[in-house]
């Protein structure tokens, strides 16, 4: 497996740092007091080609969703909905004309794609949904719910996941249907500017044209989906990771304490090291992850090995980071006490760190412990 960066993934890499700290660091800290972003960081995310990430090898792809990370997952979350779930998601199952309706306008920031799939009472086990479409004349109807959708009030277009039957079906739904409805959530732990949404479908009426795939074959689409969710997720733990790295030799270098700077002292060089570590960890999964995906194999083993890791790494670095800083580490001055909250949620959500585990399980047994 050749890890290697090319020098034209390098300049992704490095226009990618350019971009983010230029147009998203300054703003993170009132962005993130607000509970919301300025959404012409939509149009300039499109203008870079971000919002169309489905054009470039998925390992060019995670390095643009590392540096994302680094700067504000709130910020990742727009990108890694659009494209990792909804843009790829429609490039692998949709016609000619859906990919000619709507990739282009997802690319340009014309519009943004959600992906509902979870419910309030189906999170963990998508089999569960309540959501359900009729047959309606030459179209479908569609009733029910929809939480935590990742700009489930800012998109144009849903991925809505219903019953047909005994079986799952994604459709492509517009946001302004009739029946369609969307209410922010506030009050988040972190990811606090993303825009985070309930969604409600009262007799939303579709054209037959809108399935996503075939009848009856949501759920192939919805975990194909998340296969490669995954690995712009574990690739924006990553950016947290390197962002708490970079935060904590910056501050321990600079904090004096019994005459001397805190990044003499071991024990702060060995938080510094588990970070480090753990980040290099991370992200060498991810791009073995991203790897896989571009040789065009099955990669659910390897997303959720990333997925998993990666999330529970940030989370330990980040907790690490808030260590480092000492109580500075506990007030928004300093980033990363933001980067421990945004933390939290990755191991949650694309499937909880424990579903992570079944699914490795799985994929090394051929054992279902779901059922």
């Amino acid at each position: 497996m050749d890890l290697t960066l090319t020098p034209e993934q390098e300049l992704i890499r490095r226009s990618a740092r350019e971009f983010v700290d230029r147009e998203i660091t300054p703003h993170v800290r009132d962005w993130d007091r607000a509970e919301t972003m300025d959404r012409a960081i939509v149009e300039k995310l499109a203008e870079i080609g971000f919002l169309a990430g489905w054009e470039l090898d998925t390992v060019s792809y995670s390095l643009v969703m590392e540096e994302l990370g680094r700067a504000d997952s709130s910020v990742r979350g727009i990108v890694s909905v659009n494209v990792g779930l909804v843009g790829k998601t429609i490039l692998k199952w949709g016609t000619d004309e859906q990919q000619q309706e709507w990739l282009s306008r997802l690319a340009s920031g014309e519009t943004l794609g959600c992906y509902a799939l979870t419910e309030p009472g189906a999170g963990s086990d998508p089999g569960s949904l309540a959501t359900r479409a009729e047959r309606d004349g030459d179209g479908w109807k569609i009733t029910g719910s929809k939480i935590f959708i990742t700009l489930g009030t800012w998109a144009g277009l849903a991925l809505v996941f219903a019953r047909t039957g005994e079986e799952i079906t994604c459709f492509l739904v517009p946001t302004d249907s009739p029946g369609f409805e969307a209410h922010p959530i506030k009050g988040k732990l972190g990811l606090r500017a993303q825009d985070t949404g309930e969604l409600t479908l009262d007799g939303v009426r579709v054209p037959a044209p809108n399935v996503l795939g075939e009848e009856g074959g949501g759920l192939r689409v919805a975990l194909s989906a998340l296969d490669n969710g995954r690995i712009s997720l574990a690739a924006g733990c990553v950016g947290i990771g390197q962002g708490c790295l970079e935060a904590c030799i910056a501050y321990a270098k600079d904090r004096q304490q019994f005459g001397r700077p805190i990044a003499s002292f071991q024990l702060v060089q060995e938080l510094l090291a588990e970070i480090a570590v753990e980040t290099d960890a991370a992200r060498l999964l991810t791009w073995k992850a991203a790897l896989a995906a571009d040789a065009g194999t099955r990669h659910t083993l390897e997303s959720s090995i990333a997925k998993y890791y990666a999330s529970e790494a940030a989370v330990r670095s980040a907790n690490a980071a808030v260590q480092v800083h000492g109580g500075y580490g506990y007030v928004d001055e300093f980033p990363v006490g933001k980067y421990l909250r945004d933390a939290r949620v990755t191991t949650l959500y694309e499937g909880t760190s424990q579903i992570q585990k079944l699914i490795i399980g799985r994929q090394l047994t051929g054992e279902n412990a779901f059922v």
